[in-house]
């Protein structure tokens, strides 16, 4: 028998009020991704999908809550994202995308195996690597931010993205 727990309607602790360091730190490290992934010609809807299916393995709802909001405001559609999770099963995602989804679920999935050279394979028939670079750091930034939000309990739901200009 499996069981639940309820679900949390407050924070457990404020990192960012706790330790401003470290979390400006996260947020450099978060923009230095971006511009490394813009220079590198990495389109900022992949990255979203990178950052959903992250945090889709993590369990992260705060995290799932902001991206698919943003992946939504930059245009992505609702039949994609609902099927993001089973995104083998579908062809809606372009060969680009589904590489970097797999290069994504290994990179956070490292106690299966770390990432096979077959994944890596597939990854540079269409990232030069800069790309690759970009993608890889996109799926590490995301995961320590799921661990983040997911270690304080962080509440999904009053995120919303910047207008677009």
């Amino acid at each position: 028998m499996t069981t639940t727990t309820p679900a949390r309607t407050t924070a457990r602790l404020d990192l960012k009020g706790l330790a401003p360091e470290v979390s400006a730190a996260m947020g450099e490290l978060h923009r230095a991704a971006v511009r490394a992934a813009r220079a590198a010609g990495v389109e900022p809807e992949l990255l979203e999908l990178v950052r959903i299916r992250a945090s889709q393995l993590n369990g992260c709802a705060f995290c799932l809550d902001m991206h698919t909001k943003d992946a939504r405001a930059q245009g992505e559609t609702e039949q994609r994202i609902h099927t993001l999770a089973a995104w083998r099963e579908t062809p809606f995602f372009t060969e680009r995308e589904r590489a970097a989804l797999a290069l994504t679920e290994a990179v956070t999935s490292i106690q299966d195996g770390h990432v096979p050279d077959e994944v890596y394979a597939a990854v540079r028939e269409v990232f030069d690597e800069p790309q690759v670079a970009a993608v890889i750091w996109a799926a590490v930034v995301i995961n320590a931010y799921n661990r983040t939000a997911i270690s304080a309990r962080m509440v999904p739901g009053a995120y919303q993205p910047a207008p677009r200009t």
